[in-house]
């Protein structure tokens, strides 16, 4: 996906976002396509070696989940404008002639009262039938896309997925894998949390978390409150709160050995602004790491532009200038409960994750690590 930097997991896999030299064929494509309560994301990849190369993709914002927590129901225009680009999705598909693909929908849809129905008329008015994943699988499938990120020097590694609905924490206890096998036995996690000992070693999941809380909701529910700086610090303390039954405590982990991997917009935003890119640049961003004092600047930073400046920020965008205050309220938030030297940021997430475990089940990923 990205150069890596050396302190990363040498020469695992990593998707190639460039477009294909030649027409692939058919028969080896795979596509993913994640709906969220923000925007509707697709990549068709084929196998290369131990990774993927992407042949097409798609992403837009289609604030599905607006107005959801007022209402407890996905709203008809959020509705339209979503349907609207799964249409292009199609297109998409029926252009490459794909047959393998994972379509999944997650927390908007799972919150909805009439999320089903609204997947029914999706299928309905497009062809295609998604459905709509557990928080367990969605941590999980984060958690195997940021597999190349992982050091070999980890002993800890916490995994956060910020989205438009939730946020899923996962952590895993890498002490018992020899190192080269560290980032190995993350990608195992496709089968699932709880694996029994096996021939390999086992990556041991030591407790993983869904906050009903993500960039959306957690801006919706603050909505009402004037003082930018007071929403924010509100927003912040109040996620925290949330993690209170998520072990383990700060006090319980030390710096050495520990790594945090953040995939979402927000992260990947805030590492932008880190680098002062004007325009983003995925092959900067993937992969970097930053430490806990330079979010904190970069926050700041935020929160002195105040909502017009963020509004005109170019480091930011206009897509995000309204969402990156509750993301950075949620990634202060763990900064304050986990302080680290290594963070690392992830552009890659569900739909990553879709595809190296659908090409994992089916056999075709060389086993290169």
């Amino acid at each position: 996906m990205a150069p890596r930097r050396p302190d990363s997991a040498g020469a695992f896999p990593i998707a190639v976002e460039s477009p294909a030299p030649e027409i692939p064929d058919p028969a080896t494509l795979y596509a993913a396509l994640d709906l969220g309560t923000n925007s509707c994301r697709m990549l068709i990849a084929q196998p290369k070696g131990s990774g993927f190369h992407v042949v097409d993709s798609f992403s837009k914002s289609v604030q599905l989940g607006q107005g959801l927590e007022a209402t407890g129901r996905l709203s008809r225009t959020a509705m339209a404008r979503t349907i609207s680009a799964i249409r292009i999705c199609k297109q998409k598909l029926q252009r490459h002639d794909v047959v393998r693909m994972r379509l999944v929908a997650t927390e908007a849809c799972r919150r909805a009262r009439n999320g089903a129905q609204f997947l029914q008329q999706v299928r309905r008015e497009t062809g295609l039938a998604l459905e709509i994943i557990q928080p367990e699988e969605e941590a999980r499938l984060a958690v195997i896309s940021c597999a190349p990120l992982v050091s070999t020097r980890t002993e800890q590694l916490l995994v956060v997925d910020i989205g438009g609905g939730s946020t899923e924490l996962v952590w895993i206890d890498l002490t018992n894998v020899p190192r080269r096998e560290r980032p190995r036995a993350i990608m195992r996690l496709h089968a699932g949390f709880r694996q029994s000992p096996g021939p390999f070693p086992v990556a041991k999941v030591v407790d993983w978390i869904s906050v009903p809380l993500g960039v959306a909701t957690l801006r919706d529910q603050f909505e009402d409150v004037e003082d930018d700086g007071a929403r924010f610090a509100l927003m912040s303390w109040y996620f925290e709160e949330n993690l209170a039954a998520f072990a383990p405590s700060a006090t319980q982990q030390a710096r050495e050995g520990f790594q945090i991997i953040g995939t979402s917009g927000t992260v990947t935003t805030v590492a932008a602004s880190h680098l002062g890119l004007k325009r983003y640049d995925r092959a900067k961003v993937d992969g970097l790491r930053m430490t806990s004092d330079q979010i904190d600047t970069v926050v700041r930073d935020y929160l002195s532009l105040g909502p017009e400046g963020r509004r005109t920020d170019p480091r930011i965008g206009k897509d995000r200038h309204e969402l990156i205050m509750s993301g950075s309220a949620i990634l202060q938030a763990l900064m304050r409960l986990w302080p680290t030297d290594r963070l690392s940021v992830a552009d890659r997430g569900l739909r990553e994750g879709l595809l190296y475990a659908q090409m994992s089940a089916d056999g075709v990923l060389e086993d290169t690590l």
